[in-house]
């Protein structure tokens, strides 16, 4: 029976904190000296900050932890203590790095900022996501506008960024946003390097001899479907069940563990999946977990 303070999440935990803490001295030292904006609920942090003075670190936790509450039930227990431990430990991280007197001197050179600004807050960004962490409430906007409006969660976080970065352009001008433009995509593509995801949805193929033991693991941790195909081996010829499933970029190393502990030799490949629609991701999960009878036999 595992401890709630398991090996593996201790380790989640110090990676989000390391992450958080990483991703905030990007924005300190990097984004707000030199004007740069950002998408999701920090580019807004950083628009009250220029427009009123709002310490960042407040704003932060002010506007993460109504969403939080109000989106708890759609994260699922585990993505909810993530969350706030990732919404809480950027907020401390953006407060200690604002009292620390550094001054990185670029000489100006804003095209060296935002790649430095990409690299660093994305690596921060892809350690905290790899562990199944958010740093904030976009997540919960997008699954709230998929539940009512049904537009996928990849398409609602990517409308909300560019309405905030269009805001943005109240404080900023043409100029930084083209920059920040260019740190965006850094950022989007050193998370996608860690992560080996970004917005859209991951269909993994599991080929193993113990694929009836993983699938029942697979249905009930991660509360998700999947589908047997049938195959058979190049150089064997023997025929065998393949498992498919489709998860959230954030779930790929849950997937992996579960299945690497059952069979070390198991063959796992993770592919894009451009669009999904069906339960879990265009419409909720079912409250009661899938073999949730079975478990209770």
């Amino acid at each position: 029976m595992q401890t709630i303070f398991s090996f593996r999440t201790i380790r989640d935990i110090l990676v989000i904190l390391l992450g958080t803490a990483i991703y905030g001295f990007g924005i300190v030292f990097f984004n707000i000296p030199n004007d740069l904006a950002e998408g999701g609920i920090t580019g807004i942090t950083l628009i009250l900050r220029a427009l009123f003075s709002i310490d960042p670190a407040i704003s932060t936790l002010v506007l993460n932890i109504p969403l939080i509450i109000i989106g708890g039930r759609i994260l699922g227990k585990r993505a909810l203590y993530y969350t706030i431990l990732g919404t809480v430990g950027l907020s401390f991280w953006l407060s200690f790095w604002q009292k620390i007197p550094l001054v990185i001197d670029l000489q100006h050179d804003l095209l060296i900022v935002a790649l430095l600004a990409g690299v660093i807050t994305g690596i921060g960004s892809g350690m905290i996501y790899k562990v199944g962490g958010t740093t904030g409430g976009s997540d919960v906007i997008a699954r709230i506008v998929e539940k009512n409006f049904g537009i996928s969660v990849g398409k609602s976080l990517l409308i909300f960024d560019v309405i905030v970065l269009i805001l943005s352009l109240s404080y900023i001008n043409l100029n930084r946003m083209m920059y920040t433009l260019i740190f965006a995509y850094v950022f989007t593509k050193i998370i996608d390097s860690i992560l080996d995801g970004g917005y859209s949805a991951k269909g993994i193929l599991i080929m193993s001899d113990k694929n009836p033991e993983i699938a029942p693991l697979l249905m009930q941790q991660l509360e998700r479907g999947l589908t047997y195909f049938n195959g058979e081996g190049g150089y064997s010829n023997q025929t065998k069940n393949i498992i498919y499933i489709v998860v959230s970029p954030r779930e790929i190393s849950e997937v992996k563990r579960i299945v690497h502990e059952t069979d070390e030799k198991a063959f796992v490949s993770v592919i894009n999946v451009h669009e999904v629609e069906g339960e879990g991701f265009s419409y909720l999960k079912p409250k009661n977990k899938i073999f949730s009878a079975n478990k209770k036999a």
